[in-house]
């Protein structure tokens, strides 16, 4: 099962280390590495991916934070949760490991959003966020993805900052942010009606945090919201 890569050096080893990745990801979503079962050894991974070791090594820090698998000192690596194989077919191939970058870029970017969106509103935003967020709520209701309306919320917030910088951020990643989104909200269709709550009381907490002009609790409130909504992605359903 080589995959075939010019050379792990340079550029290469991050690509190479998140096909790896991905591969393992799909290995563990598809049964053949079991939940609570050990993952086979450094060098095994490395012979069956046609990869050095450090290259693997990448892999499986990344799928430790992930929080796919744990390891033990002295045992190994063992496989701590099954995510959902949809998530697999829901991003294009060879990206999965880029769509979790993104949520660490996005965890620090939108939080500092919301700060400033909790010093700077002005009445318009008010009235556009709780617009975005009753929409996010109808969806709900209806039982409707509700990407798109997601999306409108966390851009409402970026206006409300005042800094044109973090709209120009949003809209030039939008289809990063498009992704993330589907994805997210595709997956909590399938959860139940209490997680599928527990997602839009964080954002109800985000936005009482802004309009209460709480910056640091604005702040933090988001960031655990693209935190959790990264971990969501690897949660079985």
């Amino acid at each position: 099962m080589k995959l075939s890569v010019a050379n792990d050096s340079g550029v290469g080893v991050t690509r190479f280390g998140d096909i790896i990745y991905e591969r393992i990801v799909a290995m563990i979503a598809d049964g053949t590495f079991p939940v609570n079962e050990r993952l086979p050894a450094e060098a095994k991974l490395a012979e069956m991916f046609g990869a050095s070791r450090p290259v693997v090594r990448d892999a499986l820090e990344r799928l430790r934070a992930d929080g796919l698998v744990v390891s033990s000192k002295g045992s190994g690596s063992y496989v701590r949760q099954r995510p959902d194989s949809s998530v697999l077919k829901m991003v294009p191939v060879g990206s999965l490991a880029d769509v979790q970058r993104f949520f660490e870029f996005r965890a620090g970017l939108e939080a500092e959003a919301a700060e400033l969106a909790a010093r700077n509103w002005q009445a318009d935003d008010k009235e556009r966020i709780t617009l975005a967020l009753q929409k996010i709520e109808q969806c709900l209701r209806e039982g409707r993805l509700g990407a798109e309306e997601d999306q409108e919320l966390h851009d409402a917030i970026a206006v409300a900052t005042g800094n044109q910088f973090h709209v120009s951020a949003r809209e030039l990643f939008r289809p990063h942010f498009a992704i993330g989104h589907s994805v997210t909200r595709s997956l909590s269709l399938k959860r139940t009606p209490e997680q599928i709550r527990s997602v839009q009381d964080e954002h109800a907490v985000i936005v009482q945090a802004i309009f209460a002009r709480q910056e640091t609790e604005a702040h933090d409130a988001m960031k655990r919201h693209i935190l959790n909504a990264r971990a969501r992605m690897f949660q079985g359903v």
